[in-house]
């Protein structure tokens, strides 16, 4: 799933194209698209796309009034694409395009397109009047990541109480981490993702705090780098995808504590004193 780099470098690139482009029209192209019912999308034909931007790993379609500016937006269209959901520039605009999902034509005949491989259909767009961020879905959502404190994340953590590698992928602690970013923060902060959070000292809070920024800035300016939104396994990391080889920083394998739907990678040089971590949920893990 797309996470915080990526969303925010698609945004940037989708604002730069579209920007002040006028809706004609929105249209759903499959039942389960649009998540909302009020106000309906009408509502906003003739709205100017203010600019794409980003809360956690949604895109945040803002339209203003006539003139498009930024202080007048009146509607959002939050789009958030799950794992196998894009949303590019529609250059056929084919009556049925493969996966399509939704649609946004504008007065000039350029379009957006929102699709999703695979068959489960979970991507979605949520149209909202006014102010977004106090209703579903980005009301649960925490501070993004990269803008947190270091001392209102060091709060979050000893309030938690749980492991820390579950903390980073909760978007209502914080808004932006998934599985890739989770395992390369704590792999650079020398953190074991098993470590329950309320146990973590300063320094590791530092080190914490400090790895998700570098983190974060290190998958936007790839992500920066290119005309699309790129794979996972393209993206910068030193553990995710590097399960059974040499770890960058020590030379150590990296290995993995594998679950149905996702993967911990981690390397024991440089995260858990040297311990293998046991590859069962019922193992009790090292601190």
């Amino acid at each position: 799933m797309p996470e915080l780099p990526e969303i925010a470098a698609h945004a940037e690139r989708l604002s730069s194209v579209f920007s002040g482009a006028a809706l004609a029209r929105f249209q759903p192209l499959h039942p389960a698209a649009l998540k909302t019912f009020d106000p309906r999308p009408a509502a906003v034909e003739n709205q100017t796309l203010a600019a794409v931007g980003h809360r956690g790993k949604y895109l945040l379609l803002r339209f203003g009034g006539p003139d498009g500016g930024t202080e007048a937006v009146e509607f959002t269209f939050v789009v958030h694409l799950m794992q196998g959901g894009r949303l590019r520039p529609d250059t056929r605009q084919a009556p049925k395009p493969r996966g399509g999902m939704a649609r946004w034509t504008f007065s000039d005949g350029e379009a957006l397109l929102l699709t999703e491989a695979g068959t489960e259909r979970r991507a979605g767009v949520w149209l909202v009047a006014g102010d977004p961020s106090g209703v579903e879905p980005l009301s649960r959502l925490g501070p993004d990541a990269d803008t947190i404190s270091r001392d209102d994340l060091a709060r979050r953590l000893a309030d938690a109480s749980e492991r820390v590698h579950g903390f980073l992928r909760d978007q209502s602690h914080l808004a932006g981490i998934g599985r890739l970013l989770a395992n390369e923060v704590l792999h650079a902060a020398r953190v074991s993702p098993f470590a329950n959070t309320s146990r973590l000292d300063g320094e590791a809070v530092d080190r914490l705090h400090s790895a998700m920024g570098a983190a974060i800035e290190r998958g936007l300016a790839a992500e920066r780098g290119l005309d699309e939104m790129g794979r996972s396994a393209d993206r910068p990391n030193n553990v995710h995808h590097r399960v059974g080889q040499a770890c960058p920083a020590c030379g150590e394998t990296v290995r993995s504590v594998d679950y149905r739907r996702y993967r911990v990678a981690y390397c024991p040089a440089c995260q858990t004193g040297g311990k293998v971590l046991a590859d069962n949920t019922t193992s009790r893990f090292l601190k």
